[in-house]
């Protein structure tokens, strides 16, 4: 097993995943490297995947700071 399936794993859950009719299981993949790709842009403050995702989906400011460090590369 590689480093990015055990984050998908850890922080999304991703061997738990029911979504199984058509094209959903790979979709969803997509915008879970998409999302871990974004988090790990963001840089102004040190935390894990895991409470960056927690707080962007809490704080809409902080939504937007990741989407513009995910941007901006």
């Amino acid at each position: 097993e590689n480093q990015l399936h055990w984050v998908l794993d850890v922080t999304w859950g991703e061997d738990k995943s029911r979504i199984r009719r058509g094209h959903g299981g790979e979709n969803m993949a997509l915008l879970r490297r998409l999302a871990i790709s974004v988090l790990n842009q963001e840089t102004s403050k040190k935390r894990s995947l895991k409470q960056k995702a927690k707080r962007a989906s809490m704080s809409p400011n902080y939504m937007l700071t990741v989407l513009a460090a995910g941007l901006a590369t």
